[in-house]
């Protein structure tokens, strides 16, 4: 089996790939559970990742001639994580079209070149949801995206359903919460934020929140992630009209609901005062602005009806990134 992953060399790209290594089987668009026996990374830098299995492709995603070489004919499945994040694309407008739309057509035209269609996993975003909206956000609430970075990933989300309904691909497209925590960097998202409040405490930096304690955010953790991407992509298709949802094939992922102010007050829990003290409140507009169109309160039913559950408590989740990550933090 042929799987490849758009973003490879990314944070979720590489554990994504790594436990799909450690799986060693996948299941493929007619059902069958079949080894892996080739594993493609593509990304603008080289992956990290080394296994027997796995091939490396960099370069620019809109690329043709880069699609065709990694997307043979042998190709089995496609999960597509590479994206220009929410504040880079509401900055350079042209940048996110050209990433978020333009290299996510010629994906899904390379998979409908296929002989045989592939499954496809489309990484959305809750981003795709804005403006007035009912409380908490149903699974067939309307798309009504606030930013360029929504508005596209909407625009994706629908052509891998018309391609579905075609018959040129097996596609899923899974509207993910806020991954947090994060390790590395800050980079240009807009929820970039939700990781470095933790992230930087705990290595003994202080850390700018750039919203009110009060803003509320729909959360997941690298850990839940991973795991439901694997289930959005095992589960049969007939599942999708099995449980009442065969027009569509949107899946707003099982999140945990939590407050900023709530999420430093678990830190404060796991980690003691003086850690939590490093959080300085600094309104930032711009961020604030974004974030605030993004809803934070959904009630899935879809997701877990194919199995896809969330985290039960955001101090378990700190507890999970001290654990995975090992960040040096000072005594309690």
């Amino acid at each position: 089996m042929r799987v490849v992953i758009t973003g490879g060399a990314g944070f979720l790209g590489s554990r994504l790939a790594r436990r799909i290594l450690e799986r060693g089987q996948l299941t493929d668009a007619s059902g069958t559970q079949r080894k892996v026996r080739n594993l493609v990374l593509i990304d603008v830098v080289p992956a990290s990742v080394t296994d027997p299995r796995v091939d490396i492709v960099t370069g620019d995603l809109a690329d043709p001639a880069l699609i065709e070489r990694a997307l043979t004919p042998e190709t089995d499945s496609v999960f597509h994580l590479a994206a220009v994040v929410s504040g880079q694309a509401e900055a350079e407008f042209d940048t996110g079209m050209h990433v978020n739309l333009d290299a996510t057509r010629a994906l899904l035209e390379r998979c409908r070149k296929l002989a045989r269609p592939p499954k496809f996993v489309f990484t959305s975003s809750l981003a795709v949801f804005g403006g007035v909206l009912s409380d908490p956000v149903r699974d067939d609430s309307p798309i009504t995206p606030q930013t360029s970075y929504g508005a596209q990933k909407a625009m994706g989300e629908l052509m891998v359903y018309d391609m579905t309904r075609k018959g040129f691909i097996d596609g899923r497209s899974l509207r993910l919460p806020t991954v947090t925590v994060r390790p590395g960097k800050p980079n240009r998202a807009a929820s970039s934020f939700a990781s470095s409040i933790i992230r930087e405490p705990l290595s003994g930096v202080d850390a700018v929140c750039p919203v009110a304690p009060t803003t509320a955010a729909w959360i997941t953790s690298p850990r839940s992630v991973i795991a439901n991407l694997i289930t959005g992509h095992e589960v049969a298709a007939a599942e999708f009209a099995r449980a009442g949802f065969a027009h569509t094939r949107s899946v707003n992922v099982p999140g945990l609901r939590v407050g900023i102010g709530q999420m430093i007050e678990a830190l404060r829990s796991v980690a003691g005062e003086a850690i939590a003290a490093r959080v300085k409140w600094q309104l930032d507009p711009v961020i604030d602005r974004i974030v605030a169109t993004w809803p934070a309160n959904f009630a899935p039913v879809l997701g877990p009806a194919l199995g896809m559950r969330a985290d039960h408590d955001f101090e378990a989740i700190i507890r999970q990134y001290i654990e995975d990550e090992r960040p040096v933090a000072e005594p309690r």
